[in-house]
């Protein structure tokens, strides 16, 4: 299988993981929609649908840039209609847009709330729900969630309780579908680093520069993303993917190359 001609939507593609993921899929010929709200570069974050968009075509890939907050309904159909009509069809969605706010209840205001609510779960669901009728025309078609496996320990609630329900309610919504969905061969999964990925969410919310050095390049996210959404539709679903194990099933146990330090002690990410 290839992703030569196939059309995949990625929100929140206009910079970190998803832009890895989607200068990856570009290398093999993919058409790309970077579905993000980014028209103008932050400075403290880099990145817009536009400058994606030309990276991915440097890539190799074909892009088109929509400017689209996955909050809001008639944006999301839009974007959808955007891309069908532009690259006639979607064969694969990722999931990655969220927000993230590692606070306890009682510093998580109300807005912080409705923000992850809204985007990790709501958005999810959403975009999900619009491309559904495409990904049934689609070939070897696949919703992938850049969400964790969820883990009921107790230690993942007690500190960020809202970021948690969030992004469970994500795998959640992957693995619903993957049960909704079995009958129309269209595959749903989750994916999720095994260490922290070197991001803007890294480098200003989480752990600054230190956090940096002990993370490791969205690269080795992309590289897995890769090897699911070549995987049989049919029959690879309901999974929650970790990054390492993903790579590790087709013979790479050498992980060093996607350390921003090489060498340096590694970070394990949330939930793991």
């Amino acid at each position: 299988m290839s992703f030569q001609g196939k059309t995949v939507i990625i929100t929140g593609a206009s910079r970190g993981i998803g832009k890895a993921i989607a200068l990856r899929l570009a290398k093999d010929g993919a058409n790309i929609v970077v579905a993000a709200k980014s028209v103008e570069e932050n400075p403290k974050l880099g990145g817009t649908i536009y400058s994606s968009a030309d990276e991915i075509r440097s890539a190799g890939g074909q892009a088109l840039a929509v400017q689209c907050d996955i909050r809001n309904d008639e944006q999301v159909q839009q974007m959808v209609d955007q891309a069908v009509a532009h690259f006639g069809g979607i064969d694969i969605l990722v999931n990655n847009a969220s927000a993230i706010s590692l606070a306890n209840v009682e510093k998580t205001e109300s807005k912080r709330y409705d923000l992850m609510q809204d985007v990790n779960v709501r958005g999810t669901f959403i975009v999900s729900r619009a491309c559904i009728p495409h990904l049934r025309n689609g070939a070897n078609p696949h919703i992938l969630n850049l969400s964790p496996p969820i883990n009921m320990d107790q230690k993942w609630f007690k500190n960020h309780l809202a970021y948690t329900i969030s992004k469970y309610n994500m795998s959640m919504i992957a693995y619903g579908l993957s049960a909704e969905l079995r009958k129309d061969k269209i595959a749903s999964n989750t994916l999720w680093p095994k260490t922290t990925i070197a991001t803007a969410a890294v480098q200003n919310l989480l752990g600054g520069e230190m956090l940096m050095k002990m993370s490791r390049n969205p690269e080795i996210i992309a590289d897995a993303a890769h090897i699911i959404l070549l995987r049989d539709s049919s029959s690879c679903t309901g999974n929650y993917f970790i990054d390492e194990d993903v790579l590790a099933s087709e013979g790479i146990t050498d992980f060093s190359h996607y350390s921003v330090v090489p060498g340096a002690k590694l970070y394990t990410d949330l939930f793991l």
